[in-house]
Order: structure tokens, then sequence, then C-alpha cells
């Protein structure tokens, strides 16, 4: 049986999801309320290291990217989605009490464990590949072999990373990056990626986005 809120809403009976999206959203949308003619969330673990290029979009709405690079047996794969790291409305969009809507549906019709970002990034991007959600492209999400050769300068991680993206990062989801390893590298027994977060930071604070001929975007 789903556990509903005070207020009847199901998700506010589920912490382990009312932070995925629907408590950024709600705040968005409550300053909206409040006059605002847009609203934008970041999580508190996203960097903005080159503001000149961070260009929100006239859009009513905009998503941040994720291009998630892991391995795969022996090689790297890379997953293209969109990520709610970033998050912008404007009044009168269409989309927040929509979205909205269908998480409250889907956790009310879910039974059993909640998988995590059920009603974050994965709702996300199964609408976003239906409708074409607007896209702050310069928006991104490390995984950690991603971050890792961001400290190095380049590496295969990075290549498919750029060759899978639109833009080039201004900014960037370092969520990932905390941890000690990726669930790749466990389920095979290699050796883990260090925690490194700090020493990312500060690459991209002092030196910004890895710039070579073969970290082009689109450059498959």
């Amino acid at each position: 049986m789903t556990t509903q809120g005070a207020s009847g809403d199901p998700i506010a009976g589920r912490p382990d999801v009312s932070i995925d999206l629907p408590t950024p959203a709600r705040a968005l949308r409550a300053a909206l309320a409040e006059g605002y003619e847009a609203a934008v969330w970041c999580d508190a673990d996203f960097l903005v290291f080159e503001p000149e290029r961070l260009m929100l979009p006239d859009e009513p709405y905009a998503l941040g990217r994720e291009v998630w690079v892991q391995a795969d047996g022996r090689r790297l794969r890379s997953y293209v989605k969109v990520h709610n790291a970033l998050l912008l409305f404007r009044r009168g969009n269409a989309f927040l009490d929509f979205y909205l809507d269908t998480a409250q549906r889907l956790v009310r019709a879910h039974r059993g464990p909640m998988v995590p970002q059920f009603v974050g990034p994965k709702l996300l991007t199964a609408l976003h590949n239906v409708v074409g959600c607007p896209v702050v492209e310069q928006a991104a999400m490390l995984s950690p072999e991603v971050a890792h050769d961001v400290l190095e300068g380049s590496g295969p991680a990075l290549r498919l990373f750029m060759q899978n993206s639109r833009a080039s990062p201004a900014a960037a989801n370092l969520c990932a990056s905390l941890a000690t390893e990726s669930e790749s590298t466990r389920a095979r027994g290699r050796r883990s990626l260090p925690p490194r977060t700090p020493a990312v930071v500060d690459r991209l604070l002092s030196a910004g986005w890895p710039r070579k001929p073969d970290l082009k975007p689109g450059s498959r």
C-alpha cells in the first residue's frame, strides 16, 4: 500500500523519492507563484565553472544534459539522457504541473521498493524521448570515469563523453564523482576510482573544461 502525506500527495509520504524531482519542482512552482518571471534550480553539488558560457534558453522550461559514460566489460559505453541537477521554469509553462501530476500518479500506482531516480531523471528522460524537451546542453553530469579523465586532461571516457555531447560543458553535476567507485567497477572487481572530487573542482575552476583537438563536441 502506498503511504500518503496529510495532503493526500503520495510523494509526501515517500522521502526516498520526494527529493528526486518533486521537491525542487515544488520549490520552483512556489517561486513562480510569488511573481518571479523565471526560476532556476541547481543541486548543491552542481558546479558552474564557466558562467559566461552557461546560457539559459529562451524556452518555457529546460532540463540539464546527461551523457553517462561507464565501463561495460572491456569497453566504455555512453548513455545520453537528461537530468534534474539544473532546472529552468518560466511563468506560464505547461510542463511543471503536468510533471508533478505524472509523478504523483506513478508513485501512487507503484508497488514495492522504489528504484533510484524513478520520478526524477528516469521519468524526465522517458518524457524527453517522446516530446523532445528543451535542454541546456552546457549543463552536464560527470560519471566517475569522466571526472577521472577531466583531471588527466584527456582520456577514453572523456573522448566518448564529448563525442556524444552537443556542447562543451560550462557547468556539471559532480554527485557521481563523490563515490569511490562506480557500480560498473564494483561489479567486475576492477580497481576503484579515487574520491577526487575536490581536485576535479579545483581543475575546472582554475582551467575550465579540457580543450584539445580530439575533445570537440559531436566529434564521432
